[in-house]
């Protein structure tokens, strides 16, 4: 698809004269000076001369014969040498925009105005993102979390969080590069940086921001060849408060957003040379496209969409090369193999090679080592497992911890609350929590025994029947015939008792699964077994359930009456027993790619978790188009929010419902017989093919997340915009020409052009200052309130300026 799709439908046209057009389009010619030059007019053959194909006029198809066109052409009047050379007569309150615009067409050529417009909004674009990238000198919305994120690649720390590492791993980069230590805790928003080195991760998302525009810039001429379509399109971004805010913060946004619009460029290109398969070209922009869309997956998960894009592509064009009978099986073999080895093979390759530095980056123990496996963890320093020495045999009297052994499952944890009058019995809460502390330990006793450490020891076997007495409460782990609070066709699980005293219901059979000893003994990490209820015959169950807030939102625990369940299988991961012998564990590392897939399984599970903290708000996919509401990024005395332009949002709506509108008008108009000019429906399909595709990219980028569970926030739908913007453009590009080709303004049309497009500029630039503090500050009361003077912003009741 793209812009090469306009020239294959182009040469369908009459005489071959559209070809030549599109030559021109194809070789770098600006779309107006193609118009300028005329050339197409002038070779479009017997069927329309003499400036006949400037006409808009539709012509019915069948309406008249082909004699009867080809006498009312040759009766067309000729302009004599006096008509051709009669000056404009304009008005005079247009004669300065006249004159402006004609000084810069015949003074400066073409290639030096599209360099002067390019750089022109390169620079705007680092200026506006560049300017006040050091206030406010605090810690704004996530900047808490990624620069935490950030200190712990820095210290060598193992941490967790839902996204891959590649934008996490940049920023810790830039702060490293730019003399930061990690020192800064990034305790939450509004803390004040103080002394501590952080301009140059903002600087890095900064400029990473800013050079969106330049790859828009250069997306759109790929597409059009049409500077005016290029320029509105990354005014749209450039004067846009939205894309100026998301990128001057800590934050991953600025990164993935970079790489997206690289990933557009490069196969925008890479769809442009797909007429001369096999060059250097093709072969180099192609694998440059497989790159930079797995780097924009290895900063969120949501460059999935992107990838989703580009392969929609990808098999359409197969598809038409299919149908090329031009082409052999075997041709077809060989390109549907390149594209196999660059979009797939590639991508999964540089994926997995920012998985492996991540893990070289961070080799010591930290907070994010409960998410994972006790394999997993025996590989970080510093670890209780990390080339130590532990109690190798349970024994009765040992003091364990439980890990639940499937991807992502966390540690057996309980603690003093208790169940809700919901579900009752009111009984002391059991979970499983992926944080390490002392509510995670239990001490193992026999079912009818106290454990009495003068008493010889005895190891655990498989058939034994043992109680969980919890170290922090006291209590045993206990069942009985209630329903689970979340999942209600199992068991519910509780502590019970006082003082270890309890009843038979906190009885638990111990059923080896494997890695027991030759002497049957249950091995620490390495042995993984179920616990069967004595009494009810149901298994211990670590839950994908997350509990709601009075479960303080960790994993619901069940007894499960499908004993074989694999959610049923625990291992024990800590384990304290003066008086058991010790044992080196470095036989518990495991593969990389089996740490990669742990890393995945565990970050899925996470994320379609995530709920809204106490008082946060939070929004939904219908708000974002239309700029419903937006997202405090810094409160206090210098204000900041996350929100569009009002005025370019509400714009680009408009034209994106047009172009559904003006599609539809010309298919059915096409339809009943009528037909344009051929230059005229060469120029029209540019635009569809150019803007459905985009289309294409932005409806990818936004709709999946109505599908999503996990909650979710206004800045998801930036890489959505980025594409509608682009798309406005293009469509706006095509009505600003439309409007110049009118017949009544077609002698000021360069004059109309410019002018309809100048005005969109200033209302770009208009609406930018007039909602500057949006991104570069607010100060005073809010919106609502007397004396403000934020109130100039708020022109919806939702905007919480």
């Amino acid at each position: 698809m793209g812009s090469e799709m306009s020239a294959k439908e182009g040469s369908d046209y009459q005489n071959g004269n559209v070809k030549k057009d599109d030559d021109l389009y194809e070789n770098g010619a600006d779309e107006n000076d193609r118009d300028k030059e005329g050339k197409a007019a002038q070779d479009m053959g017997s069927k329309y001369k003499n400036g006949d194909i400037r006409s808009r006029k539709p012509v019915k198809a069948g309406s008249r014969t082909k004699a009867e066109l080809r006498k009312a052409i040759l009766k067309t009047k000729q302009p004599s040498v006096n008509e051709q050379h009669k000056p404009i007569a304009i008005p005079k309150w247009l004669s300065p925009i006249y004159s402006v615009v004609m000084f810069v067409e015949n003074t400066l050529p073409s290639r030096f105005r599209r360099l002067f417009v390019f750089l022109t909004i390169v620079g705007l674009a680092f200026g506006t993102r560049l300017f006040s990238v050091t206030l406010p000198p605090h810690i704004c919305w996530d900047e808490t979390h990624f620069g935490k994120h950030a200190n712990y690649y820095l210290k060598g720390e193992f941490f967790f969080d839902v996204h891959p590492p590649l934008a996490k791993m940049s920023i810790a980069l830039a702060g490293y590069l730019s003399g930061y230590n990690g020192s800064f805790p990034f305790d939450k928003p509004g803390d004040n940086y103080g002394e501590n080195s952080y301009v140059g991760m903002r600087l890095f998302c900064a400029i990473l921001g800013a050079l969106c525009v330049p790859l828009a810039y250069l997306t759109v001429w790929e597409l059009t060849k049409s500077t005016g379509a290029s320029l509105l399109s990354t005014a749209f971004i450039v004067f846009d408060h939205g894309c100026l805010t998301i990128s001057q913060y800590i934050l991953l946004d600025p990164v993935l957003m970079f790489y997206i619009m690289l990933s557009t460029y490069s196969f925008t290109k890479f769809q442009n040379c797909k007429n001369v398969p096999y060059t250097f070209e093709w072969w180099a922009w192609m694998a440059a496209s497989g790159v930079f869309l797995s780097c924009a997956f290895s900063c969120k998960w949501v460059g999935l969409f992107v990838i989703l894009w580009a392969g929609i592509t990808t098999v359409l064009n197969l598809w038409d090369l299919l149908g090329d009978l031009s082409l052999s099986l075997f041709e077809i073999g060989k390109h549907f193999m390149a594209r196999v080895l660059c979009l797939i093979m590639i991508p999964i390759f540089v994926y997995l090679f920012w998985f492996a530095v991540h893990f070289k980056m961070l080799p010591k123990t930290g907070p994010g080592d409960g998410f994972f496996s006790s394999a997993f963890q025996s590989t970080l320093q510093g670890n209780v497992l990390y080339k130590n020495v532990v109690p190798a045999d349970l024994a009765f009297g040992s003091i364990v911890t439980l890990k639940n052994t499937r991807a992502g499952g966390a540690l057996l944890h309980s603690h003093h609350h208790l169940y809700p009058k919901e579900h009752p019995p009111e009984q002391q809460q059991i979970t499983c929590y992926s944080h390490k502390d002392d509510n995670n330990k239990w001490l193992v006793k026999k079912a009818y025994e106290d454990y009495n450490d003068q008493q010889p020891i005895e190891y655990l076997k498989n058939g034994d029947w043992i109680r969980l007495e919890h170290i922090g409460t006291k209590r045993n782990l206990h069942s009985h015939q209630e329903k689970a609070p979340l999942t209600t066709h199992h068991n519910q699980v509780t502590g019970y008792g006082d003082n270890g005293k309890g009843d038979a219901n906190d009885f638990w059979r111990l059923e080896v699964v494997s890695g027991e000893g030759e002497d049957g003994r249950i091995k620490t990490v390495k042995t993984v077994f179920r616990l069967v209820h004595v009494n009810l015959g149901c298994a211990l169950h670590g839950s994908t359930q997350v509990l709601p807030k009075w479960g303080w939102e960790q994993l619901e625990v069940t007894c499960n009456p499908i004993v074989h369940h694999s959610h049923n299988l625990w291992n024990v991961e800590g384990h304290e027993n003066e008086r058991v012998p010790k044992s080196a564990s470095d036989f518990y590392k495991p593969s990389f790619l089996g740490s990669v897939y742990e890393s995945h399984v565990v970050m899925a599970q996470t994320n379609s978790g995530f709920k809204p903290k106490e008082g946060e708000v939070t929004s939904q996919p219908w708000q974002w188009p239309i700029n419903y509401r937006g997202q405090v990024f810094s409160g206090a005395d210098y204000r900041v929010y996350l929100l569009g332009n009002p005025v370019i949002w509400w714009y680009i709506l408009g034209i994106m419902c047009l172009f559904g509108l003006l599609y539809c008008f010309h298919a059915v108009r096409t339809q009943r017989g009528f037909i344009d000019p051929p230059v005229e429906q060469a120029r029209r399909k540019r635009m569809e093919s150019a803007s459905g595709w985009l289309f294409l990219g932005w409806a990818l980028h936004y709709f999946p997340f109505y599908a999503m569970g996990r909650v979710l926030y206004f800045h998801h739908y930036f890489p959505a915009y980025l594409y509608s913007a682009m798309m406005a453009g293009i469509v706006s590009q095509y009505l600003c020409k439309s409007v110049a080709m009118l017949p009544k303004l077609e002698k000021f049309k360069e004059m109309v052009y410019y002018s309809t497009i100048c005005l969109l500029l200033a209302g770009c630039i208009i609406s930018f200052w007039l909602f500057r503090g949006l991104s570069y500050g607010m100060s005073g009361p809010m919106a609502h309130l007397p004396d403000s003077t934020a109130a100039v912003y708020k022109w919806m009741d939702s905007w919480e300026v």
